[in-house]
């Protein structure tokens, strides 16, 4: 194994520069992968990462020495891993790895999740996974979404990716127009009760940016407009947890 403890280390540059920019991984095409339960997921689906990376501190026992013991591995300083900054609690463990190119094309007969410049990388990343976890099989993301494959999206997916044929800067109006289903928003103006809703199947759900919601453009294409009854104090929904009672409510339907 070979450690690593300066931050001059041209490997470690590397890594903080992928962990950084998105402009650095669509460049290189890899991204970095945290956790066990990533690795064996992308491992699971697209065989083994190019590289895995341990934080020194593994190195005394436990779980992650256990999965990487006889696979060439790097090492990392604890401090040089807590400096690439990719979440605020390291596993110790990174795989560095190819990102997936997307071949298909999008399907305009299957369900789908799309997201109108969602910007913040965990919302992002658990509206895929809650997706994936709903039977949906295509993500549509528009410009200014958060990156499907930064590390901090794909940590909050949890192999979610994997699941999902992920289009970005995808145009989410011409996918509206030409979709052979129901295409549904969550608004308040002219909705109705997500309870109360009919619908046809394939069905598309459009899902907006925090603070700003779905473009008026959408809104007004979309053939089902949909608000998700609140009897409380509250007034509004994050967005990851209204996409879920959505989904697995057109998923009950589904299976009744």
């Amino acid at each position: 194994m070979k450690l690593i403890q300066s931050r001059d280390n041209l490997f470690f540059k590397s890594l903080k520069r992928l962990a950084e920019s998105g402009r650095e991984r669509r460049k290189t095409g890899q991204t970095l992968l945290d956790g066990v339960h990533l690795v064996e997921a992308y491992e699971a689906a697209f065989g083994p990462v190019e590289t895995l990376v341990v934080a020194e501190s593994v190195l005394s026992g436990g779980e992650i020495f256990t999965y990487v013991e006889g696979r060439e591995t790097v090492v990392l300083a604890d401090s040089l891993m807590r400096d690439l900054g990719l979440v605020d609690t390291p596993s110790g463990l990174l795989g560095v790895a190819a990102m997936p190119t997307q071949t298909a094309a999008v399907d305009l007969e299957k369900e789908a999740i799309l997201l109108d410049g969602v910007q913040d990388p965990g919302n992002v990343g658990t509206l895929l996974r809650t997706a994936a976890a709903a039977g949906i099989k295509q993500a549509l993301l528009s410009p200014g979404c958060a990156s499907a494959w930064s590390p901090k999206v794909l940590r909050a997916g949890q192999g979610a990716h994997f699941a999902l044929a992920i289009h970005e800067e995808a145009d989410l109006e011409s996918f509206v127009a030409d979709f052979q289903g129901t295409t549904a928003v969550t608004c308040l103006d002219g909705s109705t009760s997500l309870y109360e809703a009919r619908w046809d199947s394939p069905l598309a759900w459009i899902f907006g940016a925090e603070g700003q919601g779905v473009r008026e453009s959408l809104i007004a294409a979309a053939g089902l407009r949909i608000r998700i009854p609140m009897p409380g104090a509250v007034e509004s929904l994050n967005v990851s947890a209204a996409a879920a009672i959505c989904l697995f409510e057109a998923l009950r339907r589904r299976l009744a």
